[in-house]
């Protein structure tokens, strides 16, 4: 019986990719790199640190740690300084009434996210009180494709993963939901169907009562 949803942040809750986008163009043409959305898709669902090792060896760069930290930084810095203007009017299709409709029927809600602003985020969007945990990027010590993250959330919840749907939109995410025992729920990415355990082109498309 399904007693818990969990989501990745970023592309099922809320779109900030192109802030991504643009503040990894910006690290990677610092260091003569070029960048461009297609090498973008490689970073869906990645951590910071594994995102910026990516463009260094897309350039066949490398780099001392010391600027390997400032770069994390400061592309950090620009992209939050980015989305200060982040609201409720940014969330993605279905997702407000979906919360909505999962807490009116006792389902927990998490999230679990590979993003470091996570919290920061939820803020903004004014959907914090909606989520029982947030399991993010500051809270997990391997990065999805590991399942650590999901199961700290479900842990953290006090179920089992067979007890939670995971909803995620990026190659990384699913098989970390698959990896842990939880049912996959791909969202907005046709590249991710085949992996997914059930695929919604958005959560509009998503009832609650057929699962709970």
């Amino acid at each position: 019986m399904l007693k818990a949803l969990i989501f990745d942040l970023d592309g099922v809750i809320v779109t900030t990719e192109h802030n991504h986008f643009i503040a990894w163009k910006r690290t990677a043409n610092s260091l003569g790199i070029d960048f461009e959305e297609e090498h973008n898709e490689l970073l869906k669902g990645v951590s910071r640190v594994d995102s910026l090792k990516k463009i260094l060896e897309l350039g066949a760069k490398t780099i001392s740690t010391e600027e390997f930290n400032e770069l994390l930084i400061s592309k950090n810095d620009f992209y939050v300084d980015s989305i200060q203007d982040l609201n409720q009017t940014d969330l993605l299709p279905g997702v407000l009434s979906l919360l909505q409709e999962a807490k009116s029927k006792g389902i927990k809600l998490g999230i679990g996210s590979s993003s470091k602003n996570a919290n920061f985020i939820l803020d903004k969007l004014a959907i914090r009180s909606y989520f029982e945990v947030v399991i993010d990027g500051n809270g997990v010590k391997d990065p999805k494709p590991h399942p650590e993250v999901f199961l700290n959330g479900a842990k953290a919840l006090g179920l089992s993963p067979k007890d939670c749907m995971v909803f995620e939109d990026a190659t990384s995410g699913i098989a970390a939901a698959k990896a842990g025992g939880f049912t996959a729920v791909g969202v907005g990415n046709p590249n991710i169907k085949a992996q997914a355990d059930i695929y919604l082109n958005d959560l509009t498309e998503f009832r609650v009562e057929q699962y709970a």
